[in-house]
């Protein structure tokens, strides 16, 4: 269904409509100094909506939360803790229930974290609540800034990741964000480039200017206008505006903002009686007690030596782990099963790096793996190791431990190569030959392993001599060992297609 909100007047002093639908698949960006309009723009789009699609405002100053009067908005407090906040996001999405998260009072770290629980659990919320909602979020600078400020890293991070996601990943979950916010500059650039409508108010500093002429592909020369602008005057663009920069002044609202702009007011006159009562106490102050700070009692040395030796066991012994403890022997265990069982797949070479990933970690969870998931460099790492075949006993010899040491300077598609090789020469067995070596590299060219074998040598890890038959082998002065004469492959060259071959 296609409804279209009048916003104001635009070119000719026609009526500025926005495609709400077209709004909600989309997204807004407004910027604007203080006091050039923002708020009221929002308030306009807001009311103007509110019949049509369900909203959240995220509101720093407790401005909007006078739509609950006049359209029925809920009022959440935003001072609870940051659970109480996500399963309230969490009805909210369920019931299509409008409302205002009241920051006013909080620290800018409180309101940091308190924004991000909320939106994220308007984010996480079940599938089958995907109903399309309209988040409005003023003072989108305080939420997602560009840069570090005072507040904490922690409170900034959380914060940052919660608004990408609104406006980067919302728009499949239902989620449309219209941010607004004072200077650009101000603003992270992943979170504002994600908008493709903007309402460009009154700026004044040239790096906004510029950044605003050129989101709404103006020149520099153009950019000019944004100075002249007067308050609830904007240029808009975008597919649920105009599909060329258009000028529009923003309508009335029904509803006002619990703060208002400051006004002009001529002084009292100040008189004796005026001045004395700066000064002199009246009769609430002479009733109220004086207070004093009053130090509290020294703790007794012997209370505090009795302190100091207290054993700390006492109190280690009753604590409990937060989470349980995990058993590393069983845990590589399974993981050098799951392992051995990629390792066996024949068509393990010509497979990528990404694939073998993502069967590795659902291998894991079949098999239930405890801790953390290996990362992908670990991965590739043990997947070297698991396609050499090498035995426990093996594995335990510090030969062994020197080969998996030269190999960490290796490229991560070399390393198999050269530790196949390298297990041959530490268990005595004959050099593989080059078809073999080629297929281990996901190749059929057996040049291809002369030239891997050439980079060995040149890297000083190898020697490869011949012997009086002719055989290669493969020798390892680091290991100081080498392997038995290779099994000459020239039969199985002849077979194979000559330009595998070469």
């Amino acid at each position: 269904m296609k409804v279209g909100i009048d916003i104001g007047k635009g070119a000719r002093g026609a009526p500025a409509m926005m495609d709400l639908e077209e709004l909600l698949a989309t997204r807004l960006l407004v910027q604007g100094n203080s006091g050039s309009g923002k708020s009221h723009l929002l308030r306009r789009l807001l009311e103007q909506s509110a019949p049509w699609v369900q909203q959240c405002i995220i509101d720093p100053e407790g401005d909007f939360v006078t739509l609950a009067d006049r359209f029925g908005h809920v009022v959440v407090d935003a001072a609870r803790t940051e659970a109480e906040l996500v399963r309230i996001a969490g009805r909210i999405r369920q019931h299509r229930v409008s409302v205002v998260v009241n920051l006013e009072g909080l620290d800018a770290d409180q309101q940091m974290k308190a924004a991000a629980a909320f939106l994220n659990g308007m984010f996480d919320a079940e599938r089958e609540f995907w109903f399309p909602v309209l988040v409005v979020v003023d003072e989108a600078q305080l939420f997602a800034p560009a840069a570090a400020g005072e507040v904490s890293d922690e409170a900034r991070r959380v914060s940052l990741a919660a608004m990408t996601n609104l406006m980067c990943r919302g728009r499949k979950r239902g989620l449309a964000g219209v941010i607004a916010t004072q200077r650009l500059a101000k603003l992270a650039k992943n979170v504002a480039a994600e908008a493709s409508n903007f309402l460009m108010g009154r700026t004044f500093l040239d790096i906004d200017m510029a950044r605003a002429a050129d989101l709404l592909g103006m020149d520099r020369r153009q950019a000019e206008q944004f100075r002249d602008l007067q308050r609830g005057s904007f240029v808009a663009l975008g597919p649920a505006l105009s599909r060329r920069p258009m000028p529009v002044t923003i309508g009335d609202v029904e509803t006002s903002a619990r703060s208002v702009s400051p006004k002009l007011m001529p002084l009292p006159e100040t008189s004796e009686e005026a001045r004395e009562a700066i000064f002199q106490r009246g009769p609430e102050e002479i009733r109220q007690p004086a207070r004093r700070y009053t130090p509290p009692p020294p703790t007794p040395t012997a209370d505090i030596l009795e302190q100091l030796s207290k054993p700390r066991e006492t109190a280690e012994e009753t604590s409990q782990p937060l989470f349980p403890e995990i058993d590393t022997v069983e845990r590589e265990r399974l993981l050098t099963l799951v392992m051995s069982e990629i390792a066996d797949d024949p068509e393990l070479p010509f497979r990528t790096p990404a694939v073998l990933y993502q069967d590795f970690l659902v291998r894991c969870r079949i098999r239930r793996v405890p801790g953390d998931a290996v990362d992908l460099p670990d991965f590739k790492r043990r997947l070297a190791i698991a396609r050499t075949g090498v035995s426990p006993e093996t594995a335990q010899g510090e030969t062994w431990r020197i080969a998996l040491d030269l190999s960490k300077g290796l490229a991560e598609d070399i390393q198999p190569i050269f530790l196949i090789i390298a297990l041959a020469a530490v268990e005595g067995r004959p050099c593989p030959a080059n078809l073999a070596l080629a297929r281990a590299y996901g190749s059929h060219s057996a040049n291809r392993a002369r030239r891997l074998l050439t980079y060995f040598e040149e890297r000083d890890l190898i020697v490869v001599r011949t012997d009086l038959t002719g055989k290669r082998i493969v020798v390892f002065p680091d290991l100081g060992c080498e392997t038995a004469p290779d099994q000459p492959d020239r039969a199985d060259e002849a077979t194979l297609p000559r330009e595998a071959a070469e």
